[in-house]
């Protein structure tokens, strides 16, 4: 089954989230690809949508098909056809505008299926998330950094 035809309905769902990764345009080597597709195959998220966009120099933006290899987007090819309709134009639209010229951005909303088991025992207990925030990953380091003892 490909990552694009497991996004049925159910009555639990995992948090979803939207990501945005930019990559220079030159030297894609397909690595991010191959391990979201890992993370997919183990069930811990489940992929509703996935676009991939170029930024060139002047900052045309372009909308790549995932399978065809003249472009940098083919090493996302395992994802094609991956679209819910979460994702609208206005949201490449807008996620484009934050990228750099010369970079190609893969826009994704995925599923945290890993959670599913958690909300459904929560929910199930009479539990509902009130507050959600997710705290970038640049923050984290910085505080765990600051706790670190000063080296002399």
């Amino acid at each position: 089954m490909s990552a694009a035809t497991d996004v049925r309905a159910t009555e639990v769902h995992g948090p979803i989230d939207f990501l945005l990764l930019e990559f220079p345009a030159e030297g894609l080597t397909g690595e991010a690809s191959r391990a979201l597709a890992d993370l997919v195959e183990r069930g811990v998220i489940r992929i509703y949508d996935l676009v991939v966009v170029s930024k060139d120099e002047d900052g045309a933006v372009d909308v790549l098909e995932l399978t065809n290899p003249a472009h940098g987007a083919s090493t996302f090819s395992y994802f094609h056809g991956a679209r819910s309709g979460l994702l609208k134009d206005e949201d490449v639209t807008e996620a484009s505008s934050a990228m750099r010229p010369g970079t190609v951005g893969a826009l994704i909303v995925y599923e945290n299926a890993w959670a599913i088991p958690f909300v459904a025992a929560a929910r199930h207990s009479g539990g509902e998330v009130v507050a959600n925030l997710h705290i970038p990953a640049a923050d984290v380091i910085a505080a765990l950094e600051a706790l670190e003892p000063a080296h002399d």
